[in-house]
């Protein structure tokens, strides 16, 4: 056990599996009081507890303290109760890391109101909710760390529209937060995970891998490296970090955490402009865009997916 995080009160949601699983034993190990969140009340296979049960039993072997929600983040009276409980067991909250988050693949001709509504509800909505009522808490208190976790598929991935959209929401909601809480002492950040676990390493998603490589879509080298992926565990080291008093001036940040690759995303830019004076010359002409837009803009551009013949 470690003393990073002596003394601190820590909310992971999603922390039944995977990903929140490793980040609320992360903490525990350097001694924060952590609050396990899941959804999930049937016992996995070959265990004899739900699974946000088996996580709590395995801090308290580690000698920590942990407490039990079922609350679904997603609901917003749901997360406020959530929120107190960590107040109301362990006095106060530090640390809210937010894991939680469900996966309904398909791509947009086929998908569902429904498929796309409970992906944004868990995962963007969800962490609104709980930013909401942490935000509330640590705004008084002065201090506070918040950790949100983004994907790679923010940048795009085909078949997951709704996941990629609510991951796109999660990095800027981040950004926004970090400017509105940064003055109270709170840092807000997001760990961009590449972890195998039951969501992205189960055998429909290796064989959409395999599809996109055969396919072209990605190189032999970033194919091996989506199907060798390591496990969750680095990502709880990183949490553990951003969540520590060492990264009080951390904010704002998305940062990749891949097995032993450690980086952070780089700022949003204007890459390149064509300008002119609309005051003096009037409004771009289409044959003026015609010829300068493929000119200027767009001569180091590659179209990521044109039509197929």
């Amino acid at each position: 056990m470690g003393n990073k995080l002596e003394g601190k009160c820590a909310i992971v949601t999603g922390s039944g599996r995977g990903v929140g699983r490793a980040v609320a034993l992360a903490l525990a190990e350097e001694g924060a009081k952590v609050v396990v969140n899941g959804v999930t009340r049937t016992p996995e296979e070959g265990a004899d507890l739900a699974p946000v049960e088996v996580t709590a039993e395995e801090i308290r072997k580690l000698g920590g303290e942990a407490a039990v929600s079922y609350d679904p983040v997603g609901d917003f009276v749901a997360a406020e109760r959530l929120t107190k409980l960590c107040v109301d067991t362990f006095g106060r909250l530090d640390i809210l890391v937010n894991v939680a988050g469900i996966v309904r693949d398909r791509m947009i001709h086929n998908m569902s109101e429904e498929e796309w509504d409970s992906v944004l509800d868990t995962h963007l909505k969800g962490t609104f909710n709980m930013c909401h009522f942490a935000a509330g808490l640590m705004r008084a208190q002065k201090s506070g760390r918040i950790i949100n976790t983004g994907s790679a598929a923010w940048q795009g991935a085909v078949g997951q529209v709704n996941y990629s959209a609510s991951k796109g929401g999660i990095a800027s909601l981040t950004r926004t937060l970090a400017r509105e809480l940064g003055r109270y002492g709170i840092t807000v950040n997001c760990i961009i995970p590449m972890a195998a676990t039951r969501i992205t390493a189960n055998e429909q998603v290796k064989a959409n891998f395999k599809r996109q490589y055969e396919e072209g879509k990605i190189t032999w080298q970033v194919y091996q490296e989506r199907i060798n992926m390591p496990g969750p565990e680095h990502v709880g080291r990183v949490a553990a970090y951003l969540a520590s008093d060492a990264a009080a001036d951390i904010n704002g940040l998305l940062v990749r955490s891949a097995g032993g690759v450690v980086g952070i995303y780089n700022e949003p830019k204007i890459w390149k402009i064509i300008h002119k004076d609309v005051n003096k010359f009037g409004a771009w002409e289409l044959d003026e865009l015609e010829e300068l837009f493929p000119k200027i803009l767009l001569n180091e551009y590659v179209n990521p997916q044109p039509p197929v013949a």
